[in-house]
């Protein structure tokens, strides 16, 4: 067996991604669907994401959605990937997870983000603009202020205060220095541009200040990975993603996943060929056997204690076979 790989924690951010004749509403029951599997493949955590007015995600109340699957699973973790805590006032986001922790105890994680909405209209919509997110640092500090009963309004967060609930950053932009001077778990991504994430990792290890939440570095590497029979299989799983991520820089609006015999007949244009062969490319995709040797090369170069997997298909059952595959490469043995 692998030690590196034996040795690391596999975890899945699942984005409740919307599908072309697909109500939107059917992609929160996958989600839902999905736990229960990933719970009896031996997957560490499944989390759910936040996002406003965008046609390609249902996940638009990410506390909501990860109570409904706690409700449907037993064991797994169940978290946020994340809380986009600009949006929210902190002590409301604390009452949340309180109440997440008080119903699931032991299993559920506060994973923040310091995204403000996707457009100037959604932010307009949720009273927020772009410099909401310069005081990220501030309000992180105020939302554990509230678990452990600090809060100079002399106000107490219930049921949060007292309880523990794993908090993590995601570290986009200045996300590294923040969880570490903060002391906390960071999520970090993606697997495209290897040698940005390796320095935000080294950033972090360098300045990580030990606290109640954690007493070393615990690093979470996100990427798309998917395990399939074929390589020509893994490019097709990707091409949906990958459409839609061109389509939103060309277009300015994240869209429903199409099917992937649909992207293959379409005629773009150079600039949309550019943005779509950039999203195929750089994920770990491909057979176990590839996919396990590229997994350890990775681990071994960034010393990652977790991977959260991000990958999204139209093909759910396709989704949940590339699952299935690496859950096998989890526990192979050379």
């Amino acid at each position: 067996m692998s030690s590196v790989i034996a040795a690391t924690r596999f975890s899945v951010l699942d984005r409740s991604r919307t599908r072309e004749g697909h109500p939107d509403g059917e992609a929160l029951r996958d989600t839902v669907r999905l736990a229960r599997e990933l719970e009896q493949l031996g997957y560490h955590r499944l989390w759910v994401s936040e996002h406003h007015g965008v046609p390609g995600v249902a996940g638009s109340a990410p506390t909501v959605l990860a109570a409904a699957v706690a409700s449907a699973t037993r064991t797994i973790r169940i978290g946020t990937g994340g809380v986009m805590l600009p949006n929210h006032q902190p002590l409301v986001v604390a009452e949340q997870f309180g109440v997440l922790e008080s119903l699931f105890p032991g299993r559920i994680d506060m994973g923040l983000g310091r995204s403000v909405g996707f457009t100037d209209g959604v932010r307009k919509a949720l009273g927020r603009d772009k410099d909401d997110a310069e005081d990220f640092a501030g309000q992180l500090d105020e939302l554990l202020g509230w678990f452990r009963g600090t809060s100079p309004t002399g106000v107490h967060a219930r049921p949060a205060e007292g309880l523990s609930v794993p908090p993590f950053v995601l570290a986009m932009g200045e996300g590294a220095d923040i969880a570490a001077r903060a002391g906390l778990p960071m999520v970090i991504g993606d697997f495209r541009n290897r040698a940005k994430m390796q320095r935000g990792i080294d950033h972090y290890r360098a300045n990580f200040r030990p606290s109640p939440w954690a007493s070393e570095p615990y690093v979470v590497i996100s990427g798309t990975i998917a395990v399939v029979a074929t390589p020509d299989e893994a490019r097709r799983l990707l091409i949906p993603e990958a459409w839609s991520m061109a389509y939103s820089r060309t277009h300015g609006t994240f869209p429903p996943l199409p099917h992937a015999e649909r992207v293959e007949a379409l005629t773009m244009t150079a600039k949309e060929r550019g943005f779509y062969e950039q999203g195929l490319a750089g994920h770990i995709a491909g057979t176990e056997d590839q996919v396990a040797d590229e997994l350890e090369i990775l681990l071994k170069e960034t010393g990652a204690q977790e991977i959260l997997v991000t990958t999204s298909t139209y093909d759910r059952q396709s989704l949940l076979d590339s699952y299935r595959r690496l859950a096998g490469i989890m526990g192979v043995t050379e």
